[in-house]
């Protein structure tokens, strides 16, 4: 489920040209709005699979104590990876996953966005386009 030394760069269709902050709806936190509160107060420390199973648990209030039965149950089971994320597809956030497959946002307008893009080592794979072709 991990990637290794690549770049999820925005999707085709992204529509902000700066990355922003998702926002809660209805007063409830997003699936998004976790993915950006792991990643960007622990930039480099968590897997794919952890902010898989971290979001899933947010969300569904699983109690800390279960989380180990929980997180092998639920990583049985494939997952998409955060290239269908909303981070990428509608916020402007590029998702790189370094050599140990830690994971930190990048800033679509950052020079670290365009470095990584430029750098021949890392792979590129675009997000998931919102809309179809």
């Amino acid at each position: 489920m991990n990637y290794y030394d690549t770049l999820v760069e925005v999707a085709e269709d992204c529509p902000a040209s700066v990355a922003h902050v998702p926002q809660p709806r209805g007063g409830r936190k997003t699936k998004a709005v976790v993915e950006y509160e792991l990643l960007a107060e622990h930039p480099y420390t968590y897997t794919e699979e952890d902010i898989a199973f971290g979001v899933y648990a947010t969300l569904h209030d699983i109690a800390k104590a279960i989380w180990p039965t929980e997180r092998k149950r639920f990583l049985s089971k494939g997952h998409p990876h955060l290239r269908v994320s909303a981070l990428a597809k509608r916020y402007g956030w590029g998702i790189h996953n370094d050599a140990e497959g830690k994971i930190a946002l990048i800033a679509v307008e950052s020079p670290e966005y365009k470095q990584l893009l430029d750098d021949p080592q890392t792979v590129k794979i675009k997000a998931f386009r919102s809309t179809r072709k």
